[in-house]
């Protein structure tokens, strides 16, 4: 086709110039032209919007767990992480909720029952985690 043709016979500069003019300043979900020379903190874009969500140690593993078993307790989630103590699993998890990305029901019986789910927005993270396993995959070096 003629545009490979046209990226075949430029520089390597040249193609790299094009490939960011047309695929990643023109991308809606990649730009961030219209915040350039006016950030103040990176929290003011939607990149540092999304790195609060799921930033920190224990959050995406905390999503994970919860991606892999649609509804779950919290102990049983605790044992799942292994190396989280029970006070920072309560914190995130208020966070979290906090955050909208998940949903605690609490069921009023004796012993108390409370389970843990991912909401709307917490599910909307899933292309995310799925591009960053799919990153591990091509990068890692091993065989899973």
């Amino acid at each position: 086709c003629s545009l490979c043709y046209s990226i075949f016979a430029m520089s390597k500069r040249q193609v790299r110039t094009f490939l960011t003019n047309t695929i990643f300043k023109e991308s809606t979900y990649m730009s961030m032209e219209k915040f350039e020379k006016r950030i103040v903190s990176l929290t003011d874009t939607p990149f540092g919007y999304t790195l609060s969500m799921i930033g920190g140690k224990w959050r995406l593993v905390i999503l994970y767990w919860l991606v892999e078993y649609d509804t779950i307790r919290f102990n049983e989630l605790q044992r799942k992480i292994g190396t989280i103590t029970y006070k920072t699993l309560s914190t995130e998890l208020k966070a979290l909720e906090a955050d909208g990305l998940i949903i605690r029901k609490e069921y009023p019986q004796i012993p108390p029952k409370v389970e843990y789910s991912l909401s709307n927005k917490g599910r909307s993270l899933l292309p995310i985690m799925e591009s960053m396993c799919q990153w591990g995959t091509e990068n890692s070096g091993k065989s899973f």
